[in-house]
This record gives structure tokens, C-alpha cells and sequence, in this order.
């Protein structure tokens, strides 16, 4: 397979009818129609939470090898200012689900059988 660049990061917002709004992060690769989608919900600081997707992750992200999901990960735990906290926490997440969504996508497998399959029937 060819070597898969991210080219687009996209922040989505809803809402729920009220104050609460779900987040999700579509991560877009070079190869068509590949795409990972994951979600970051923090109903308190939703705001600091889209701040940071839509300025700090999503810039870094382009450009980035998507299938090197743990090195993605250290990378952007450690860059952050939020690094301990729940605003951290729920962008890595995002980034996290959608990273495995396309690894999975890609292999043609539903992530749980990537991460060791069934742990019961």
C-alpha cells in the first residue's frame, strides 16, 4: 500500500438542543475516500475544546502519516499546553478514534479486531 499522507481536518459541531453539543474530528488521507471519524465530547468546555481542534490539532495534523497513530499521539499529548487535563484529554481521543477508524477502514477490519478482537461472546 501507498504511504498515506493527512490532508484536511475537520472540526465538526452540533447540538443537542440545548447547551451540550457533540464534537467530532473527520480526519481526511490522500487516499480517496478514506477518512476517520472520532469524537470529542466535553459538555462542560466544549469551547476550549474546539479551540483546541480547530487551532492547535488540526494544523499540526496535515501533512502527518496517519498509521503512526502512537507517535501521533506522544507527539501531540506532549505539545500541548492543556497536557494533564480534560480539554487534552478529549482532543486526544478524537484524534485517537479517527486515527484507528482509518487504520481499520484501510485494513479492512473493524478496529476491535485491530485492538485483539472479541473479549466475549
Amino acid at each position: 500500500m501507498p504511504p498515506l499522507k493527512i490532508t484536511e481536518v475537520k472540526v465538526i459541531k452540533t447540538s443537542g438542543g440545548g447547551r451540550y453539543r457533540w464534537v467530532f474530528l473527520k480526519i481526511l488521507t490522500s487516499e480517496p475516500g478514506l477518512y476517520g471519524i472520532g469524537s470529542a465530547n466535553n459538555a462542560y468546555q466544549v469551547g476550549a475544546v474546539i479551540a483546541a481542534l480547530e487551532q492547535h490539532l488540526a494544523p499540526w495534523l496535515i501533512g502527518k502519516d496517519p498509521s503512526r497513530i502512537e507517535d501521533l499521539w506522544q507527539s501531540a499529548h506532549y505539545r500541548t499546553y492543556w497536557r494533564q487535563g480534560p480539554i487534552n484529554n478529549n482532543v486526544l481521543a478524537a484524534m485517537d478514534m479517527a486515527l484507528w477508524d482509518i487504520k481499520g477502514k484501510r485494513a479492512g477490519m473493524p478496529v476491535y479486531e485491530l485492538l485483539g478482537g472479541k473479549a466475549r461472546d
